[in-house]
């Protein structure tokens, strides 16, 4: 009975395992595809042009209607912030793997 607990056990950590790579794989293609993207809007951050454009925004000179959450002092920034936590999170589990202590 422990042999059939172990396998069954074992296939559904191959599963689990199997997913999760399967769904990180997909993950770090679309955050490949868009970092073309990112370098731009960090770019823009901070910029003249952001800072004209968030002059503008507070003069009224921009449409009401005009989604303008780039143009908000915290979204970029909280961006830029959750995204450099990222790498270090990825790092150090990169750092795991290759020393053997995750797998």
């Amino acid at each position: 009975m422990k042999q059939i607990n172990r396998i069954e056990t074992m296939e559904q950590y191959l599963n689990e395992s199997e997913q999760a790579v399967r769904e990180l794989s997909e993950a770090l293609e679309r955050y490949e595809a868009i970092q073309p993207h990112f370098k731009k809007l960090s770019d823009y951050y901070g910029s003249t042009l952001w800072m004209k454009d968030y002059e503008d925004d507070e003069a009224g000179k921009l449409p009401e209607d005009l989604k303008r959450g780039v143009l908000s002092e915290d979204a970029v920034y909280d961006l830029l912030t959750d995204h450099h936590e990222l790498i270090l999170r990825m790092s150090k589990a990169i750092t795991k793997s290759i020393d053997g202590k995750m797998i």
